[in-house]
């Protein structure tokens, strides 16, 4: 068994069981589920999932440089002819 990687438990499907014991509340069975699903991480791992970005290559950061410049010398161009503010 070798070093634990966090890919390895983005893939595995969590399964979180709770079965009401004997004279057991719903409520009780429920704070038991709720916390049985806080120690398993699911919501954890799924809320930093939300909102993942890809990260951007090179290439692509150069180009939307280049076009942040274009774009500017353009506004400047622009203004100086009166048509920008």
């Amino acid at each position: 068994m070798g070093a634990w990687r966090p890919e390895e438990d983005y893939n595995k499907l969590i399964m979180v069981q709770v079965i009401r014991k004997d004279n057991e509340s719903i409520g009780a069975m429920l704070r038991r589920f709720s916390k049985r699903v806080q120690l398993s991480r699911a919501v954890a791992r799924v809320r930093s999932r939300r909102f993942y970005a890809p990260l951007k290559s090179d290439y692509t950061k150069k180009k939307e440089a280049l076009r942040r410049v274009a774009w500017e010398q353009e506004m400047i161009k622009s203004r100086k002819l009166g048509k920008a503010e």
